[in-house]
């Protein structure tokens, strides 16, 4: 499969500055042999999807419910997503984790509905520092992944893919610094080979938490990082292409 490259706009952006950054994408950006894929808010998706129509990128929403309908105010149904031609959704990222108080069951019904729908879900996980002090970090993704992919079952690897951010080192936390590039290797291999007993399937794991420009190269050349997940350096054409 092909790296995958994953950019998280969160909710940085007004609308127009959303969709003329969609459109610089499409210039800059299309066209490569890596996967890319751009998650804008929701009240962009429709105009980004038309925007990006007739590229080689591909459209990720950032979050979706955990039922496919009903009385459900204020949720997004992962069927709609899929009919305006949503392909990936990210589901478990660690700021809706702290902010809005989602835990692994409601994660676990999220992924469970966005494959009823035909979505892949990125499920999102990662460590916060308290773990890592403390020499947690593995026990902690191992119970997050077995909680999170309780009763999934997927028919082919690319029906899922899994993004490892380990929570202290996204770029919106204050001092956050990537892990080295051999440290993250050991991580994803690890999640790999879980997520392999869980899911019988070596699925890809994605890297996210301060990719620049910078330190992109070293972390591609990894055997078990497959890709991306961008925060920050996605808000800015050039970096995001240096890093695709």
């Amino acid at each position: 499969m092909k790296k995958l490259i994953v950019a998280n706009w969160k909710m940085q952006l007004s609308y127009q500055a959303s969709l003329d950054l969609a459109r610089k994408y499409s210039k800059k950006i299309s066209g490569l042999k890596k996967e890319v894929v751009i998650c804008p808010d929701y009240l962009s998706l429709p105009i980004v999807a038309t925007i990006i129509k007739k590229t080689k990128l591909g459209l990720g929403a950032q979050d979706s419910a955990a039922v496919t309908a009903g009385a459900y105010t204020g949720e997004v149904s992962p069927v709609n997503l899929r009919a305006l031609g949503v392909k990936y959704v990210l589901i478990g990222h660690s700021e809706r984790r702290e902010h809005l108080h989602e835990n692994a069951a409601i994660i676990n019904a999220k992924i469970l509905a966005a494959l009823a729908a035909k979505l892949i879900p990125i499920l999102c996980i990662g460590e916060r520092l308290t773990e890592k002090i403390n020499g947690q970090t593995k026990d902690y993704l191992a119970e997050e992944l077995r909680r999170a992919l309780k009763n999934v079952k997927i028919k082919t690897a690319a029906d899922l893919v899994i993004a490892y951010e380990p929570v202290w080192a996204i770029s919106t936390n204050k001092n956050a610094k990537p892990l080295g590039a051999e440290e993250a290797e050991e991580i994803q291999k690890f999640i790999k080979d879980r997520a392999v007993k869980i899911l019988h399937k070596t699925v890809r794991i994605l890297y996210g938490g301060s990719v620049n420009p910078k330190n992109s190269s070293e972390f591609l050349k990894q055997k078990n990082i497959d890709g991306f997940i961008v925060g920050g350096a996605s808000l800015k054409v050039k970096d995001f292409s240096l890093i695709c």
